[in-house]
């Protein structure tokens, strides 16, 4: 498993689904879309918690 980061080269706007898909070893548009899902549908808070992943990932 990888570490935990930001991705750099995978990265729409900060890099945190393909941080996350990295080191699961997922694919990041997989990610991307469980996040949009979410946001959709209103479970939980994927917006604050994509910021705290931001933050904590930096």
């Amino acid at each position: 498993m990888a570490k935990l980061t930001l991705s750099y080269h995978n990265k729409i706007i900060a890099g945190v689904c393909g941080g996350l898909a990295n080191h699961f070893g997922w694919d990041a548009t997989l990610v991307r879309i469980v996040f949009a899902i979410a946001a959709i549908i209103g479970v939980g808070s994927p917006g604050i918690i994509y910021l705290i992943l931001w933050l904590v990932m930096k």
